[in-house]
């Protein structure tokens, strides 16, 4: 049987659970479905494009599984309320639980500050800020809440390296930002369930090839910013948010990781970025490919 992923957890370890997975037709999305899909995990995946569920579901399908997990599209504006509200429900109506949520959908354009509008501002705002809290708080009030205390219950929200600003995405860095505040508030009201945050750098994903010039130009020089010397990997991100769901993590809660190669720890005073080196990406994930924007540069 055809493998697409090889991960580092046990292989049984979201037997029985269903995590909901949402910007999940592509990208970091698509990666964590896979993962999670390989551990057992029935998935619930959520996205605008039900033809881009489709299609992972069925690549979930083609590898499959002794137990083989359930799997269930659903197409949603994370964006507007009652369709979240029904999505959640619907969700519950396939899989009767929701054990974990990725809250992963996003997305962003680059613009200076000064040159976007209030409808791009608000955009980016709903869609990396309100629509994350919609569906955090459905998944809470539908399910989450009324069995806290049963199981290993987890929300993992997407964030990014908002550390230091984020010049040329300043809309898209103010909503991450919330969206951490967010995480933080939940954690406490929301506990026992667990709610975290990953923020992960550059990575090699997909949604590099969604930018013209000269975002291009400069994608393929980001790794001589960053002190491990490349890029990372969607498995990287993956593996982290598999980790916050699992058991593994049950006292962590309220946290924020850094999946960046200290980019962040980057000095102007310190004009060495690490030793020129590079450290061995985690492949994980079988299907993974190299954005075209990187196609024949250095990324590591």
């Amino acid at each position: 049987m055809a493998q697409s992923y090889h991960s580092i957890f046990r292989d049984d370890l979201f037997a029985g659970k269903t995590i909901v997975v949402t910007g999940a037709g592509s990208g970091i999305g698509r990666c964590t479905a896979h993962e999670l899909h390989a551990l057992g995990a029935d998935l619930a995946l959520v996205g605008r494009r039900s033809e881009k569920l489709d299609a992972v579901a069925a690549e979930l399908a083609e590898v499959g599984r002794g137990s083989a997990p359930r799997v269930s599209c659903h197409s949603c504006d994370i964006r507007e309320e009652e369709g979240v509200v029904d999505c959640v429900g619907e969700i519950l109506g396939v899989h009767g639980r929701i054990d974990g949520l990725v809250n992963n959908a996003g997305g962003q354009f680059p613009a200076p500050l000064a040159s976007i509008s209030a409808k791009g501002w608000d955009a980016v705002v709903r869609t990396n800020l309100t629509g994350g809290f919609l569906m955090a708080r459905e998944c809470y009030r539908q399910y989450m809440c009324d069995r806290a205390s049963d199981s290993n219950l987890s929300i993992v929200n997407m964030i990014a390296d908002i550390w230091q600003g984020m010049p040329g995405m300043g809309h898209s860095g103010a909503a991450r930002a919330g969206m951490l505040n967010l995480t933080e508030t939940a954690a406490l009201e929301w506990a026992p369930v667990r709610v975290n945050a990953v923020a992960p750098g550059w990575i090699a994903s997909s949604g590099m090839d969604t930018y013209q010039e000269p975002m291009r130009t400069m994608i393929k020089s980001l790794h001589k910013n960053v002190p491990l010397g490349r890029l990372g990997r969607e498995a990287e991100v993956a593996a982290t948010i598999v980790f916050l769901l699992s058991p593994a993590a049950a006292f962590i809660s309220g946290a924020c990781v850094r999946i960046d190669g200290a980019a962040p720890n980057a000095k102007r005073i310190w004009p060495l970025v690490g030793s020129g080196a590079a450290n061995a990406a985690f492949e994980g994930f079988l299907l993974a490919k190299l954005p075209e924007v990187l196609s024949g540069a250095k990324d590591e």
